[in-house]
């Protein structure tokens, strides 16, 4: 490993004033919105244009940030991972992502997750991920599954959005359960 923010398809880096376009696809379509967070009013060009650029300018927070995930070798953005709600007493986050459509089910997401529970549990020795899933997103529940998180409960008719109250899955996995069957990162 060279880079703890490189994987073998994908490179995780700061947001950068011209991502606005990656950004607005990534909120084009409805059920995209609602499956990642929220349907909002839809936002003019502009509005994305300031948001990204007010990002871009924004100092690296090691409990709180977003990044883009891009190819490595095309640098065409993918979509965006977060980390939030860090908890440094506990040694709790919780981490979200987004993947555009045209590059969904072909192996970003899980490697972009795998960077981000990389960087938190050997880098600011944290202990446990959380996420939380709609319970009808399929896709977002079999990526955490397959990188080894663990249902930890349901939250029964908990949000409420397309005329009905939906379900929310908490998934979560520690730092031992990641590093079973895994290399831990080398210093070099």
């Amino acid at each position: 490993m060279t880079d703890l923010w490189t994987g073998e398809r994908v490179r995780l880096r700061g947001i950068e004033s011209q991502d606005w376009e990656g950004f607005r696809a990534l909120a084009l379509h409805t059920v995209d919105a609602r499956n990642a967070d929220v349907v909002e009013p839809p936002r003019s060009d502009e509005s994305f244009r300031a948001w990204a650029t007010e990002r871009a300018g924004r100092t690296p927070n090691a409990s709180s940030y977003q990044l883009v995930i891009e190819t490595r070798f095309e640098h065409a953005f993918v979509g965006a991972v977060s980390v939030g709600e860090t908890d440094t007493r506990a040694g709790r986050f919780r981490t979200g992502i987004e993947v555009t459509r045209e590059h969904r089910r072909q192996g970003y997401a899980f490697e972009a997750t795998e960077l981000i529970l990389t960087y938190m549990f050997a880098e600011q020795r944290c202990h446990k991920c959380e996420v939380e899933v709609y319970a009808f997103n399929d896709a977002s529940l079999a990526l955490y599954r397959k990188l080894g998180f663990v249902e930890e409960g349901r939250l029964r008719q908990h949000e409420y959005f397309a005329g009905a109250y939906h379900d929310v899955v908490l998934l979560g996995i520690t730092a031992d359960e990641y590093w079973a069957g895994r290399a831990r990162p080398l210093l070099r």
